[in-house]
């Protein structure tokens, strides 16, 4: 599961699934779908994620040695199971490439009205404070202003009739009330550039410490058809008051007010420019297995299966892992290594069936996640099989713990995206059609955080393919070296993986494709690029 923006504000034996009910389960009537439930076990899911997860893959950063490591053994179990490769040139794999930069310090946001003029070094007088979604936008990027201030009543609404679509956004950001990285997908959402907070909290010298830190090399993927991300920039208070008040703006008086005002600023508008060094090249992997449909016509339509193989390394590494004592691995146990082995049993388990499915299954391991989506935005940019004969994608992100208590927690699954399209419906009715699997499935849990946009199905529904996204929550271990396999709940994990096989199954035999619902779609899927 990949962080959120960042606003720098302050071979073992099998048990068949059924035996591990509390309840027996009546065995399905259909032998082929029997064989391949018989392959989704409580043992051979801690197998894998021990595997994963062990100290040997020191975390699986994006890139390193051992991601590739991890790479090739997946690759190896989807040749062993009889997939087809799906990647490039007659492979499992599909590699991208990735760059390792410096922001240059001729970079700069710079704000015009009239005759005021505010022009911020990013080297000195503001702050890149993170990039929301996309690759950096290269060169000059302009746009109208936006004026926000207070917190915004309406959450769904937080623009009100305000046309956000090419604008910066200047921000009087007044700490608590409001989820800001929520606030800024949103606007991402809706169309705006770029977003700038003008700030009172930061002391000089802790302001000067986080320009440093901006300054540091970073990796970035190496994609000129990638979306542009939204850059979001912290400037003090004491640099932006005279540009304001010679636009007529009291920035005192927008901070004390509590009631959220948007309104466009007449006649300012707004630029930066981001320039990078690139300091090394290298390249990361995504694995990619096929199974072929059996229905002539439909075996070209395809149903994808992701989850990110990728961790954030050691701790130090600056993605929040800290270390403990001698412990310095952020093993990544449950982010993702219970997503990845979820795909890599469903690969086996459909693997069993004869006949096959339908529609032709894709089994996707992608890398990156954790640097901001990266393998599955390049796989959205560069697909092995048309985007257009895709119908759905099921995403598997941290199914592997349960840390909320409350009663039946164990045998829930949040199941983000269910309202986007009719993958909710079918999957609710697959669930009550098979109740020794004990799931309940519950819509998004936590609105206000956007998991939506922060894992790897994310990139599918952006360009049309309906998402459903099986995610247990986060943890007090969450990125952190105590993410371990020994805490994974390996039963109620295969129990998720089977019911995913099961909803899979079913839209794979279904002649009607998924439906997105119209003002969903709307909302999510980008237009299409003439």
């Amino acid at each position: 599961m990949r962080l959120p923006l960042a606003i720098l504000l302050g071979a073992v034996t099998a048990t068949p699934l059924a035996a591990q009910m509390a309840r027996p389960a009546a065995a399905p009537a259909n032998p082929s779908v029997r064989a391949a439930l018989e392959t989704i076990t409580e043992a051979d899911f801690r197998r894998r994620v021990s595997i994963l997860a062990d100290d040997s893959m020191r975390g699986r950063a994006t890139p390193s040695p051992e991601l590739d490591e991890v790479a090739a053994w997946i690759a190896s179990e989807f040749q062993r199971f009889g997939l087809r490769p799906g990647g490039d040139n007659g492979t499992f794999f599909q590699r991208y490439p990735i760059q390792r930069t410096a922001l240059d310090s001729a970079s700069f946001v710079m704000v015009m009205s009239g005759n005021a003029h505010g022009h911020w070094s990013l080297s000195r007088d503001a702050l890149m404070g993170g990039m929301l979604g996309g690759a950096p936008p290269r060169g000059a990027v302009s746009g109208n202003v936006v004026l926000m201030a207070g917190t915004p009543p309406d959450t769904a609404r937080p623009f009100g009739d305000v046309n956000m679509r090419g604008t910066i956004v200047l921000q009087v950001f007044r700490p608590g009330g409001m989820n800001l990285p929520a606030l800024i997908q949103k606007g991402k959402e809706a169309g705006v550039r770029g977003w700038i907070l003008l700030n009172n909290t930061m002391s000089a010298a802790v302001f000067a410490n986080q320009v440093n830190n901006a300054f540091r090399p970073d990796m970035q993927m190496v994609n000129p058809q990638a979306t542009p991300g939204l850059p979001v920039f912290v400037v003090r208070d004491s640099t932006a008051a005279e540009l304001l008040t010679a636009t007529g703006q009291n920035i005192a008086t927008l901070r004390a007010t509590t009631t959220g005002t948007t309104r466009a600023l007449p006649g300012a508008t707004a630029s930066f420019d981001l320039r990078y060094r690139v300091l090394e090249e290298a390249t990361a992997p995504n694995v990619i297995g096929i199974i072929e449909g059996s229905d002539p016509q439909l075996k070209n339509e395809y149903v994808f299966f992701t989850g990110h193989m990728d961790h954030v390394g050691v701790a130090g590494g600056g993605q929040g892992c800290q270390a403990r004592g001698a412990d310095s691995i952020c093993n990544g146990a449950d982010d993702d290594a219970s997503g990845t082995t979820a795909v890599i049993m469903l690969a086996q388990a459909f693997a069993r069936m004869n006949p096959r499915p339908r529609r032709s299954l894709v089994f996707m391991t992608v890398s990156g996640e954790e640097r901001g989506l990266w393998g599955s935005e390049y796989y959205s940019e560069h697909p092995t099989v048309p985007l257009s004969q895709t119908v759905a994608d099921f995403n598997t992100d941290m199914i592997g713990r349960y840390f909320d208590n409350r009663a039946g927690w164990r045998d829930t699954i949040s199941v983000i995206g269910k309202e986007h399209s009719t993958l909710g419906a079918t999957a609710n009715r697959i669930t009550q059609e098979h109740p020794e699997l004990r799931m309940q499935l519950v819509d998004d849990m936590w609105p206000n955080e956007n998991f939506y946009g922060r894992s790897d199905h994310y990139n599918f529904a952006r360009k049309g393919v309906p998402i459903l996204f099986f995610f247990n929550g986060t943890h007090p271990d969450y990125h952190q070296v105590s993410d371990t396999a020994d805490k994974i709940d390996a039963e109620k994990a295969a129990r998720i993986v089977a019911t995913v096989f099961h909803i899979g199954l079913d839209v794979a035999n279904t002649t009607e494709r998924p439906q997105w619902n119209p003002e969903s779609r709307a909302r999510i899927v980008e237009p299409a690029t003439p």
